[in-house]
């Protein structure tokens, strides 16, 4: 399936900014060159996750499975551009899904474990998948009862790693029998194309419901070649994944420069300080990524680190939140490990500052280098193939001197075609000179003006963990609960995860609704435990504007100042 315009394939790849290979023609010449023996390293707690002992494959035993698999998929009647959505822990069976994929010319769609039927319905009913495959449960969650409802109300295939109940198919069991020959013919008939769609993921926006971003294979394959280039990644280098396999920074973050280094990835779910550091021994990483609340809570527990070997680990990348100067240099002073600030998005946006390009760590901590931009070169293949630009929202107009804020817009290889199924978005998603609107907002700054300075997000989205939540989609949720008359969240600082979320209410008269009455509402509606609020604060009104809408930033101070 083409969402990317022909002519622009055409451009892009005479340019050299796309290669034109698929993922699994990716995966076909690291195979054939040279790779580290292990490929794939299960997170050491996997029996925890679901049952399964912790396994580990070689390069080539992880091609076999990825073959048996997808001969599995095919044999169950899948076919080129079917969409699947997958809902997995971040384990081999996880990796796998994503590369079988690729091979049959599947479009995967994953989600994260926390989603449950309110967040998986939309997807449904947004991607019309052909099967969905998932685990029997999860943390004492019953994902089969829950894959069971949706795929017979969608008419899907219900797939499992592990037991499958009645209704389910077991695929473990199917790729025993795999007819592998079939999957050979069947591609050799229906060839994929790198300009094709490979995923759809899904981000949190202003608007009440997750957007589905859709990539092709270019897309992902020049992923890992800018971030081999953003964090110095070598040749045979073990990569810890600490993050879900649902989107552009575990998938074009890690999975892709580690399959284009032919390098070990170690699979981490879910986040665990203890766990984490010791596979950061135990495995010898070289690379990982993690959040700056989580490097900074470290960094002041150096009685903790002590305790761990992490010789072999050279880069961190962080992000999602500014840095902090301190903690750059703290890391570096201190172990010797280098962090590279990343910026990106699911829609494409991608800038970094590392050590090759920003040595200070004061400007790295601050600053972005300005790729793409007009009147600001820099070395590299990244900056070749992007354009970058700021606009005063109110005016449209250009902003080519520092000391004014503007939005970022975004062109070129990276940033994706448009939102999935979503034309009224994709009509102000892009600007009238085809740059993407990010919504964030920058400002030039730094030596000879050829950096881009963080100042804050034009979109309301709360960040918690690293993950974007949509407080629209909270408020309508939240309104309904039949005490309360008018609701708004916001997110409120928080030291280890960045934001936390509190819900500003406004009740009936009479009422005094707690917390914990919102978070039961919530819950029986089944969503995901990461958007319940928690904090709560009564208010006679919620701040408005002149167009009746919530005036977010001034209702974060009233909620933090109460807190």
């Amino acid at each position: 399936m083409y969402l990317t315009p022909e002519a622009r394939i055409a451009d892009y790849e005479t340019k050299g900014w796309w290669r034109g290979i698929t993922v699994d023609e990716l995966l076909k010449e690291t195979l054939a060159g040279d790779h580290a023996e292990l490929a794939v390293i299960d997170p050491s707690n996997r029996e925890a996750l679901d049952g399964v002992a912790p396994g580990r494959l070689t390069w080539e035993e992880f091609d076999e499975r990825i073959d048996r698999l997808a001969a599995s998929f095919h044999q169950l009647g899948l076919r080129k551009d079917d969409r699947i959505v997958a809902q997995l822990p971040n384990t081999i069976d996880a990796v796998l899904t994503l590369f079988a994929s690729a091979r049959l010319g599947l479009i995967l769609s994953p989600v994260v474990m926390q989603y449950r039927k309110h967040e998986l319905g939309h997807v449904f009913e947004k991607v019309e998948p052909a099967a969905f495959v998932t685990i029997p449960s999860f943390h004492d969650f019953d994902q089969a009862a829950l894959g069971t409802q949706l795929c017979k109300a969608h008419g899907a295939q219900l797939l499992m790693f592990g037991d499958a109940p009645d209704g389910a198919t077991s695929l473990d069991d199917a790729m025993q029998d795999a007819d592998r020959d079939a999957l050979a013919r069947y591609r050799a008939e229906n060839p994929v194309s790198a300009g094709e769609v490979f995923t759809i993921c899904w981000t949190s926006g202003t608007e009440s419901q997750p957007k589905g971003v859709p990539r092709n294979h270019n897309h992902w394959v020049l992923n890992g070649d800018v971030m081999v280039e953003a964090t110095a990644m070598k040749s045979g280098d073990t990569i810890l994944n600490p993050f879900p396999l649902v989107n552009i920074g575990s998938i074009g973050g890690l999975m892709m420069p580690w399959l284009r280094c032919g390098g070990t990835v170690v699979l981490h779910h879910p986040f665990d300080v203890g766990v984490f550091l010791t596979q950061l021994q135990q495995e010898k990483v070289s690379y990982t990524i993690a959040p700056p609340a989580v490097l900074g809570a470290l960094l002041k527990q150096p009685e903790l680190l002590e305790k761990f070997d992490l010789s072999a680990l050279r880069t961190v990348g962080s992000g999602s939140a500014p840095l902090s100067p301190w903690l750059i240099e703290g890391w570096k002073d201190r172990y010797g490990i280098e962090i590279a600030n990343i910026f990106g998005s699911n829609e494409g946006a991608s800038l970094f500052s590392n050590l090759q390009l920003v040595p200070d760590p004061v400007e790295r901590a601050r600053y972005f280098p300005r790729f793409g931009a007009r009147d600001a070169d820099w070395d590299g293949m990244t900056a070749t193939i992007m354009d970058s630009r700021l606009v005063d929202p109110a005016t449209e107009e250009e902003i080519t001197e520092p000391g004014k804020v503007g939005e970022l817009r975004l062109g070129g290889a990276m940033i994706f075609d448009g939102y999935w199924r979503a034309p009224e978005m994709n009509a102000t998603a892009f600007d009238s000179e085809g740059y993407y609107r990010t919504g964030d907002l920058f400002e030039i700054a730094g030596p000879g003006n050829r950096f881009y300075q963080f100042q804050g997000r034009s979109k309301e989205i709360i960040m918690r963990g690293g993950v974007n939540i949509s407080p629209a989609e909270l408020d309508d949720l939240i309104v309904g609960q039949p005490q309360i008359k008018e609701a708004a969240t916001v997110g409120v600082p928080d030291e280890r995860l960045g934001e936390r979320i509190a819900v500003a209410v406004v009740p009936h008269e009479g009422e005094e609704p707690k917390l914990e009455d919102i978070t039961a509402w919530l819950e029986a509606r089944d969503i995901a435990i990461f958007k319940r609020p928690e904090f709560l604060v009564i208010v006679d009104a919620l701040p408005r504007n002149a167009m009746n809408k919530v005036v977010r930033d001034e209702l974060r101070e009233m909620v933090v100042a109460r807190l």
